[in-house]
Formats: C-alpha cells, structure tokens, sequence
C-alpha cells in the first residue's frame, strides 16, 4: 500500500507533547489521526479502516490493554504497537497474549516511529521492490545461460531459483511478474528437454557407484545403505507425486523439528510411479527388474497402479540380499493409501520403531493431484500451483505424516530419509496423439502399436533397451511428452483437450518431474 494511502491512528492522552512526530509522519504523505483516550480511539476505528494504531500504554480512563482487546475484536487485522514507559515483563506478556504486533519504549525517536511504519506499512513495497530488482537481474542471466547449460547441478541451480521465485510471488501477488515468469518456466523447460534427450541415455551407461546424475535405483545405495552398515535405524519415507515446491512447504514445517539436508536426483523415465518407484526399491532400472525379477514385474500399463507396485517389499528385501546387508530385524514396509490407515500407522509407531529399517510410501499427494483432475471443486480450490501449494499445505499439516514426523523427532538415534518417486506438471497444451487401442492411457507417456506424434513435442524411443525400459513388441513405439504437452487422441479431441487441461500430470520430460528432492532429517538436540 502506498504511504498516501496509509492511515495512522496514534492514541495518547499527552498527544500534544507528540506533534512534532504527527508532523513528520505527515510530511512522508501519511494520514495521521489522534486521539486522547482509548472510548475515542474505539469510536475511530468503528468508523473508519486504519493501517497501523500507536497506542499508548498508560491513559486515562481505559487502559491500553483493554483498548487493544477492542480494537483487536473490531478489526484483528490491524497492527497495533504498545508505546509504554513499563517493559515489566508480565505487561509484556499480557500485551502478547492480547496479540499486540510490536511495542516501543518511551520516549520514542523519531528513527523508531519510522522503522515502525515502514514495518508495517511499506514491507510489502520493500520487498516487492527489491524482488523486481533481483529477478531482473537474474532473469536476465538465465535468459542468457539456458540454451548453454550441459550440466546436471547447472540445470538444479536454474530449477531450484525459478521455484524459489514462484514460491517469493506467492507472497507477493500484485507484483505483475507471474506471466513473465510463467514465460520463462516454459523456455526453461523447452531447453531442459533437449539436454535430456540428448544426455540421458549416457547416464544410464555409467556404473552405479559413479552415476551422474544419481537416479531413481541409486536412492537406497547412496543415502539408505550407509546408515544400515553402520548398524543405525532408518525411516525411509518416499511420498509419491512430490514436487520440490511442495517439499518446501513441508520442510518449512518439518525445520522446526528437524535439521534437513536437501540433494536432488533425477527421475528415470517414464517418470510414472510403476517404472521410477518399483527402480528405487528395487535399485535396478526397469529392464533389469523384469528380467531378474519376471514374478514381480506386470508390464501391463493399464493396469491399477496398486497392482503395478505390488512387490516394493520384496524387491527391497531382494536388494537387502544383493548387497549382503545384514540387518538386526526383518524391515517393514508401509503403503498409506487413506486417511484411517494413515492415523492407524500413526498410533502404531512406537513399535515400527523397533525395526533398524521402515519403509514407508505416502499416496495422498499424488492422490490429490489425480482428484483435482476429475472434481471441479478442487481445480476451484487449487486454481494454479500457488494455490496447489497451500492446498498441500493444508493437507499436510494436518495429516497423520506430520504426527509420524513429529514422533520420529523424538527418536534421537533416528535417520530419516525423506524422497519421491517423480514429481507434476501443470499441464497446458493438448497434442494429438495416434494408436490403437491397446495403447497405454497415460497422459504422459504412450506404449502401443505404431503409437505417433508430433516429435516437436514428444520423445519416440525406438529402442527402449536404450533407456533401460523392457521391450513389449516389435510393432510397440514408446512417447514421452515433454515440456507440458499431454497426449489426447483425435476422437473427441476437444472434449479431452479442456478435460484436461490445466492438470497436474506425470510420465514425461520436464523439470518439475525429474529434478526431484531427496532429504536427510536429523531431529533436533533438545
């Protein structure tokens, strides 16, 4: 809000003593009104909107106190700072449980009142300013670098500063950068996909030990098995469909609780919970599960994802075998799928914790972004990520996961690791694609017979043995989507075009859905 337009009540019954500093403030083109008693400061704020109340402490008649309690239940959104000659503690406390926004001692200068109002009455312009300033210059070098960058950690730097942005805008709604930004999200990922499509295939064909980028079967190798050969417990957490936008959020939460060291790891491809789960818990790509592991691959991608990951345990407990790890119990794994099991684990925990290594796999997210696709009112709720993002929020702090954190906290010879199996993207443009009817019904990502599209749009792997991924036929063509394409055939085209558009979706190439967080959380010394 801009300094014309602020309104400023001050409340003292020695007002005049105080004109030298209602001058000043009018000089900085605030409007300033006075009052000698808190019965008429009331009566002002009834009758008209203020943007920050200087309230003195000690007055005739009503206290200050008391006057803050009123005006708090007249309007609770205006920010009120105690100016008081008393810093006793009790009256401190008193004023914070009366929710007083900050205090200042007399006397005051003039440094302090303005400190005091740009506090609150300009912060928002300060930081809008100073955002505008810093993302022009660093738009202006990513701008600049993207259509260059052949590195791994380069393409993290550009991912995790365009999310850091967004998530800044959030707190900054009217700054008019959201359609710039948006903007470059979309060139970002345009050169994202041809560094992809043109390295992604040598990262496959590097050892385990030294893979670069690490990728969804080195998650249980890098950050799992070091704990357990040393004999420590280990909460392993993946909660599916994660963006990193979305660990933010719960991390911000989680911080309080926790010291979290955040990496990233790329997705392999399809980045769809079939393929990249059933890699991390196995710590094999596709190609290698299906034909060590024949019983527990289903290559049917139609099938019901909870058929498709049917055997995480197993192929986590034949992984514990492989590498010869010898563990004190038998690890236990967990699928939470709704709310009742989630608070049953929840109440469970304390005897999961004897085990030296739980497994645990969250749905709800994913879960949340499949539901606002197909109900109307969620899209309504969480019209675009900002929003997506305090609808995870929402979700998050008050779901049995938090109160699972929040026991573990308490575990002081507790390792948690904390990833995803892939992550979303919003979905914006519809692209037609060609196939029979046995292709898969992925949005994402298609295999089927002669299965085409557009390969401005779309990655056609002729070969899935080049990718790790099983082979389902000779006459079976494999797409990918990338950037925020989604796949729709040509029968009724426009109806599924807007069906699902503007949807959050997986199985492609893009920034949001490969560069993924995985997180080690150490409770905090208490």
């Amino acid at each position: 809000m801009e300094n014309s337009k602020s309104r400023i009540l001050w409340v003292d019954d020695e007002i005049d003593l105080l004109k030298p500093y209602v001058i000043l403030l009018k000089q900085r083109n605030y409007e300033i009104e006075t009052a000698t008693n808190g019965e008429d400061a009331i009566e002002l704020v009834k009758e008209t909107h203020f943007d920050l109340v200087f309230l003195d402490e000690t007055m005739v008649g009503i206290t200050g106190l008391e006057t803050l309690q009123i005006i708090k239940k007249i309007d609770p959104s205006i920010p009120v700072v105690m100016v008081t000659k008393n810093e006793a503690e009790t009256l401190m406390d008193d004023a914070i449980g009366n929710k007083i926004d900050d205090y200042l001692t007399k006397p005051v200068n003039p440094t302090q009142i303005i400190l005091a109002c740009k506090k609150f009455l300009e912060k928002s312009r300060i930081s809008e300013d100073k955002f505008n300033q810093d993302y022009i210059q660093g738009f202006s070098q990513i701008s600049r670098e993207i259509n260059f960058i052949d590195d791994w950690d380069e393409w993290v730097k550009v991912f995790t500063r365009l999310t850091n942005w967004s998530m800044e805008l959030d707190r900054l709604p009217d700054s008019g950068l959201k359609q710039t930004l948006h903007e470059q999200w979309r060139d970002c990922n345009a050169a994202f996909c041809r560094f992809v499509e043109r390295d992604y295939r040598d990262w496959l064909n590097v050892d385990s030990k030294e893979a670069y980028p690490i990728q969804s079967p080195h998650i249980l190798d890098n950050y799992v098995k070091p704990f357990l050969q040393k004999g420590e417990k280990v909460f392993f957490i993946v909660i599916d469909c994660m963006r990193y936008d979305q660990w933010l959020v719960m991390a911000e939460m989680l911080s309080h609780y926790f010291s979290i060291d955040t990496d990233f790891y790329s997705s392999i491809l399809p980045t769809s919970t079939q393929f990249a789960r059933n890699s991390i818990f196995s710590a094999l790509y596709p190609d290698d599960i299906k034909k060590h592991y024949p019983q527990w691959w289903n290559s049917n991608t139609n099938t019901e994802e909870v058929k498709l990951n049917a055997y995480e345990a197993e192929l986590m407990e034949a992984w514990i075998d492989r590498r010869r790890l010898k563990l004190k119990n038998k690890p236990h794994y967990t699928k939470i799928y709704d709310t009742s099991f989630g608070m049953k684990i929840e109440r469970e925990l304390p005897n999961l914790m004897t085990n030296q290594l739980n497994s645990l796999v969250i749905n709800a997210v994913d879960m949340i972004a499949h539901s606002r696709s197909d109900h109307a009112i969620l899209k309504e709720i969480a019209p675009d990520e900002s929003a997506y993002r305090n609808l995870t929020k929402t979700w998050f702090k008050h779901s049995s996961l938090f109160g699972i954190f929040k026991q573990l906290s308490q575990q002081k010879d507790m390792n948690v690791v904390v990833t995803t199996d892939h992550g979303a993207i919003r979905c914006m443009r519809g692209v037609k694609v060609l196939g029979d009817r046995d292709t898969s019904t992925n949005l994402r990502y298609k295999f089927g017979k002669n299965v085409r599209a557009d390969e401005r749009y779309a990655v056609q792997i002729a070969n899935p043995a080049d990718y790790k991924l099983p082979t389902h036929g000779i006459t079976v063509n494999n797409l990918i989507a990338k950037e925020d394409f989604y796949f729709v055939y040509p029968t009724d085209f426009h109806h599924y075009l807007n069906r699902y558009r503007d949807s959050f979706q997986h199985g492609g190439i893009s920034m949001e859905e490969m560069i993924l967080p995985i997180a080690k959380l150490k409770p905090h010394k208490r």
